[in-house]
């Protein structure tokens, strides 16, 4: 404490200026804390520090406190508020004290309000002019503060208010506005990515900043979004390995060092994503190959942060597409950190082998015995790591002795933590790699007696699922629900008051279901244990409501003993154990309704469950009738309350009149009603008068103001995303002599012989026999208890094992903007046929120069060099550009090959044909041609030689779309200067701002001698959108019945006369969609996704902007429409 105490008092002077009355104010800070560390009792404390809150209110309310003097509350609060004491008074003033104080005194008002208030603050909307005059200000410190405060506190109903400032900041003079910038943005994408999606291409600007801090900024946002969606930035692998390669050669600044190791916090987050890059990729990952290498070697300092780059390094090298020299040097690093004496080094080589043995399991035979030496350590978190290590290595012929070690490590173990996560495991290795049913059903029951009340829902569900539905095998059903019945039974006579509830109430399904399976048991044994049972004080109200269910399973026939039960529970305060005792009651003494209600026997396969409730349809449709608000999930409700209290960027002079308040978030209203009633005249200028006038409007206005004051409002408080912890910060260096020379003495022969044997237990399965490999991950063997597919999951797990079957191919980039060697310069205003999405007429031309997918060279990072000067502050250094791409191949121009589509599909609109790829025999283009019912990718393959090519085969992978039929694909022969015509039938089911596709054409020139010719393209939502015509009626109905919608603010083109109408047909004629009906200052618009998902759209105008409200019954789909819709106003 004495050392906090101590920095304390150094910095906080540095709050203050050095003027008259300074050092006076900063002393009675000083005497605070001083008086603080010299009591001697909570008591005192609190006695202390309420004195000093009260003498602080005073001070607040006095009219003649001066801003000097409110600095030094503030300070003096924030202490207060640190220790655990509530100065809620000063908020306010710490927010005036933002608003009107100098810069000393904003400095000290937006951190007081950094830390006072949360992103759900009410308080916080008082900020937000605030915020937006000082990103406007000319004084340098003051934009650094409110772009902190943006990042640190604004929530996402905020962002539109300020986003265009922050996007202005990128272009600022000064590097730290704009490094400040890219990390305000970073904190937007991560709370609400769709209101930042047009600003991807800055983002690529950032990378190329001439400032190092710009550049290690932008990485945060990279790393997200690689993560998200690694093909998208396979082009960007030259670039981050650029970086790389400067930063380990010692390019940048002295100033990022940190222990003579250039930038290593920079270095492992270039790291990271070349791993993601790189994997399952062999082309992206031989980039990557010489600065992995390089920084292996270069790591090799005897430093903590460099065990730090080399644990990185390591996971990289394993985790990209392998190369032995790499993988031998990585195994060789593991090993000196397994083998170190320092606990710290240890534990990084445990977790670098725990993520190392799923790809090559056979390292952990190399280390065996410090393994076993580990599950003995007297640290907690090496015998924690130990255990992660032998999960990762179970087979079935091991799985008894490790899961014995797991159970033993958690009888011991006091961290409720580590227990979940342990428990766990412990259920999946038990249910994946049982030897017998006797085993499974004692290391079940050890896993709800260890992990008690602890134990995640998932576990007792998987389990009594399992029971449940069963496997393959009928017979091993049976036998394994004997057993579980006869170990239930031995553990209820005994003593219970010691087990948990979840496995009491797994124990009373059990019996309740299958307890009839066993002949020589008498039913009213069972039903004595259970009554028993409920008597126990300790038995929670929930473990009862179990109990009661198992009791009506087994209570017929055996009326005398339910009666007296069920009338004691009669009267129970509870209303499910009523509700529960008065069915149970019936069901005893009506043996026919208990054979209907609860058949004993029946499997779950024959059950039939009407999961839409259609049985309610009428009583739905009274109600609705009558006048009842419609039904919204729970997430929908929790969303709407959120949306109460947020933020409403509109102006007052835009605002609804009463007419049109049916349309409001709370109310959830179609937003054709407004437009079709008979309240509204077609005169909408009468409706903005009576909008503009000076009558007050209470429709719809939220009450916070009472008879007793002002009403507290329930805060919603965010969950903070998940933040990966680094690894445990390792203490000395690796010194092979010290190593040796710490090494443990001999123990005795005994000893060592049981430690061989455990080894041989533990490591069995992972030598020559087994199947892992380095250059592939292990195929899991199939799991004891196979379960029986079911019925309505088969269309989804064959759809998931088709994506999981597609390779995944590293495509060289395709976007326009990529074929320009500068990320600084703007992408061409011209557009390519690639990118226009509208169908075109039948006369088509064929693209040339920026053809879609055409086959590209990367230029040598050494022509980079030499044609770049120094950008990022050294004379040695080259600026980080994209891959510059160039024809290995120039493209032969076919004339008029729309001619040559299908006589069928000649009148149906289409797009330009463009250049797909070529070499010298073939050349492949492509077009796109619009069906109602699908998207069709007609490919010409043209013969560029004299002689004729023999069995030509086409193959397209894409695994996000659907492949309904193909035509033409397989060719026995293509006569010389000939062009054959193939086309893919085309369907997206999940909405995708962009997929990609890759395919393959193999052919033979000559005869045994096979060619192959890859190909790639992009496809955008925008193919796959056609109108939807509905009338208003209609859409009303349709948007009622939609959950998922998405809210934003758009261009309006002001350029025409109708500015609503023009801005409609351009989105319109971009984007496929069908206007419904347009009706004064608002319109309707509809569309649907190929696989028939509508999406519905609300666009009312406000302002200089058109406010669009998007609604759809899938979530991807609003999000996509909206993305487009900004794309073709920004393009228009």
């Amino acid at each position: 404490m004495s050392d906090v105490v101590e920095k304390t008092l150094i910095a906080l002077p540095g709050l203050f200026d050095s003027q008259t009355g300074a050092a006076k104010i900063t002393n009675r800070l000083k005497q605070l804390i001083k008086s603080i560390t010299e009591l001697t009792s909570k008591h005192e404390e609190e006695n202390l520090i309420k004195q000093e809150l009260t003498a602080m209110k005073e001070q607040v309310s006095s009219p003649n406190t001066t801003m000097k003097q409110m600095r030094e509350i503030m300070v003096r609060a924030m202490y207060c508020e640190m220790l655990g004491y509530d100065a809620s008074f000063t908020y306010i003033h710490a927010i005036k004290l933002a608003q009107q104080g100098g810069v000393l005194e904003k400095r000290v008002g937006y951190l007081a309000v950094s830390l006072f208030l949360n992103e759900g603050h009410e308080l916080l909307l008082l900020l937000v002019n605030t915020v937006l005059k000082d990103l406007q200000s000319t004084n340098l410190i003051e934009v650094c503060m409110a772009l902190t405060v943006v990042a640190q506190e604004f929530p996402k109903d905020m962002i539109p208010a300020v986003l265009p400032l922050v996007e202005e900041k990128l272009s600022h003079p000064k590097e730290i506005i704009r490094r400040k910038a890219v990390l305000a943005l970073y904190k937007f994408y991560l709370i609400a990515p769709n209101q930042v999606q047009h600003i991807h291409g800055k983002f690529r600007k950032a990378l190329c900043d001439k400032d190092p801090g710009v550049m290690t900024s932008s990485l945060h946002i990279y790393l997200q979004l690689i993560r998200e969606n690694p093909d998208s930035y396979k082009d960007l692998t030259g670039s981050f390995v650029t970086i790389l390669k400067q930063v380990v050669g010692g390019k940048l600044p002295i100033d990022f060092n940190y222990h003579n190791v250039p930038a290593p916090w920079l270095q492992i987050q270039l790291l990271r994503i070349l791993s993601l890059l790189g994997r399952e990729d062999q082309s992206t990952s031989e980039l990557m190959y010489e600065v992995l290498d390089e920084s292996l070697r270069r790591a090799e300092m005897n430093h903590n942060i460099t065990y730090a780059i080399l644990y990185e390094c390591v996971k990289a090298i394993y985790t990209i597409q392998p190369k032995a020299e790499l993988l031998e040097k990585a195994a060789r690093c593991i090993g000196n950190f397994v083998l170190s004496p320092k606990i710290n080094l240890k534990y990084l080589g445990l977790k670098a082998l725990t993520y190392v043995v799923q790809h090559d399991a056979k390292l952990a035979l190399q280390h065996q015995m410090t393994i076993i030496e580990c599950l003995d350590h007297s640290d907690f978190t090496i015998k924690r790591e130990t255990l992660e290590l032998l999960f990762r290595i179970t087979n079935a012929q091991n799985v008894m002795v490790i899961v014995e070690k797991m159970l033993d490590f958690l009888r011991v173990c006091n961290d409720d933590h580590t227990v979940i996560h342990l428990v766990g495991k412990v259920a999946e290795l038990a249910e994946k790699f049982a030897p017998d049913n006797s085993w499974f059903i004692q290391t079940m029951n050890d896993v709800f007696s260890i992990g008690g009340d602890l134990l995640q829902q998932d576990v007792p569900n998987n389990f009594l699922r399992m029971m449940a539905e069963g496997s393959e095998s009928m017979e091993e059903d049976e036998q394994l629900r004997l057993y579980a019945v006869e170990s239930y039974l031995s553990v209820l006579n005994g003593d219970c008051s010691h087990l948990p509830q979840r496995f009491l109430q797994v124990m009373s399904w059990v019996l309740g279901e299958y307890s009839h399976l066993q002949e020589d048991l008498d039913p009213r044994e069972v039903i004595h244990l259970l009554m028993k049972l409920l008597d126990h004080r300790r038995v929670s109200l929930e473990t009862r409501v179990w109990l009661l269910s198992a009791l009506t399973k087994l209570c017929e026939g055996h009326t005398d003993l339910i009666l007296d039960l069920s009338e004691s529970l009669s009267s129970s305060q509870d209303t499910v154990l009523r509700q529960q005792a008065h069915e149970l009651r019936l069901l005893s003494q009506d043996s026919q309704i208990h054979g209907w209600a609860l058949p004993r026997g029946a499997t779950w396969d024959s059950m039939e469950v009407d999961s839409s409730l259609s049985f309610l349809d009428g009583f739905v449709s009274e109600a609705l009738a009558a006048g009842a608000a419609p039904y919204k999930p729970p997430h929908q409700r929790h969303e709407e309350l959120c949306e109460e209290r947020a933020l409403s960027l509109e102006p007052y002079v835009f605002s609804l009149p009463v007419s049109l308040s049916s349309c409001s978030i709370t109310d959830r209203q179609s937003p054709t009603l407004p437009s079709v009633t008979s309240e509204l005249s077609d005169n909408s200028t009468d409706l903005l008068q009576k909008a503009g006038s000076s009558a007050l409007i209470f429709e719809g206005v939220k009450r916070v103001w009472g008879k007793d004051g002002y009403l507290p409002q329930k805060e919603t408080t965010g969950i903070a995303p998940p933040v990966e912890e680094s690894s445990t910060a390792v203490l000395a260096p690796i010194q092979q002599r010290a190593a040796e020379m710490l090494e443990p003495q001999p123990e005795p022969l005994q000893q060592n012989q049981e430690k061989q044997q455990l080894a041989s237990s533990l490591f069995v399965g992972l030598g020559a026999q087994s199947s892992m490999s380095l250059l592939g991950k292990s195929e899991a063997p199939p799991p004891r208890f196979r379960r029986k597919p079911r019925l309505h999951d088969s269309s989804s797990s064959s759809s998931t094992s088709e994506k999981s079957s597609e390779s995944s191919h590293s495509s060289r980039s395709t976007a326009d903007s990529f074929l320009y060697g500068n990320l600084l310069e703007e992408e061409p205003a011209t557009s390519i046929s690639s990118f226009n999405h509208a169908p075109k007429s039948a006369t088509a031309n064929h693209s040339q120069a920026n053809g879609l997918g055409q086959n590209k060279d990367i230029v040598s990072m050494e022509a980079d060099r030499q044609a770049n000067t120094s950008q990022i502050l050294g004379s040695d250094m080259v600026i980080v550009r994209p891959n510059k791409l160039q024809d290995r191949y120039p493209t032969r121009v076919v004339s008029d090959l729309s001619t040559l589509i299908p006589s069928d599909l000649k009148d149906l609109p289409h797009s330009d044909v463009i250049s797909l790829t070529s070499d010298p025999s073939l050349s492949l283009s492509s077009c796109r041609v619009f069906k109602d019912e699908a998207l069709l990718l007609v490919i010409f393959i043209s013969n560029c030689t004299e002689t004729t090519i023999k069995d030509v085969a086409v193959q397209l992978n894409c695994g996000e779309l659907e492949t309904a039929s193909l035509r033409g694909n397989v060719m026995d022969y293509l006569e010389e200067n000939s062009t054959s015509v193939c086309h893919y039938t085309l369907l997206m089911n999940d909405p995708q701002t962009q997929v990609s596709f890759t395919g393959t054409v193999s052919y033979q020139t000559q005869p045994g001698h096979t060619n192959t010719l890859m190909f790639s393209g992009t496809l955008s939502t925008v193919d796959f959108i056609r109108p939807l015509v509905v009338s208003t009626e209609e859409y009303g109905k349709m948007w009622l019945s939609f959950s998922h919608d998405v809210k934003q603010n758009l261009k309006l083109l002001t350029d025409a006369g109708d500015s609503l109408r023009s801005t409609l047909n351009v989105v319109k004629e971009t984007l496929q969609l069908h206007i419904v009906d347009i009706i004064g200052s608002e319109g309707i618009v509809a569309c649907r996704l190929l696989s028939g998902a509508p999406c519905l759209l609300h666009c009312r105008v406000n302002g200089e902007a058109l406010a669009v409200w998007l609604r759809s019954s899938l979530p991807a789909l609003p999000d996509c429409i909206l993305y487009h819709c900004q794309k073709a106003l920004a393009e228009h």
